[in-house]
């Protein structure tokens, strides 16, 4: 009886261990201590890809500095939390030419998480729901 409580008691620590162990993996991948939220930059570029992925979503820009081209990755939500902000996977395409608002990464690299992005018709989209503008209010009657 007592050999089966100790094994049974072991079987149970090596479990909540490896539980833990696992939490802290899927903490660490949702972590955004990468990016710096308390600074935003705004970026005017053309579009090299999107990528309407999970666990996120990325928007490949290319943008003018001086004579040269840098290229910026930008880290959005997973395709599910930005339909339900307004995006479709067929938002943007190569070429095509946006704005984007951004919390920069904080080792200076070229990218960020997204804050706003000004499509080319025009609409203003967030990283989904209450990450970023709300969009504007439908007059009456329309």
């Amino acid at each position: 009886m007592i050999v089966s409580n100790r094994r049974s008691l072991c079987c149970l620590a090596i479990l909540v261990a490896g539980v833990l162990a696992g939490a802290n993996a899927l903490m660490a991948h949702h972590s955004f201590a990468m990016f710096d939220t308390t600074k935003s930059t705004t970026l005017t570029g053309t579009v090299s890809k999107f990528e309407w992925t999970n666990p996120h979503a990325y928007i490949e820009i290319d943008v003018p500095e001086g004579n040269a081209v840098k290229h910026w990755s930008v880290e959005m939500g997973s395709p599910s939390i930005l339909m339900q902000g307004g995006w479709k996977f067929k938002d943007l395409k190569h070429g095509d030419k946006i704005t984007v608002k951004l919390s920069p990464l904080r080792s200076g690299e070229p990218g960020g998480l997204l804050v706003e992005a000004i499509l080319p018709d025009g609409r203003s989209l967030g990283n989904g729901p209450g990450r970023g503008p709300a969009p504007a209010p439908v007059a009456p009657g329309k």
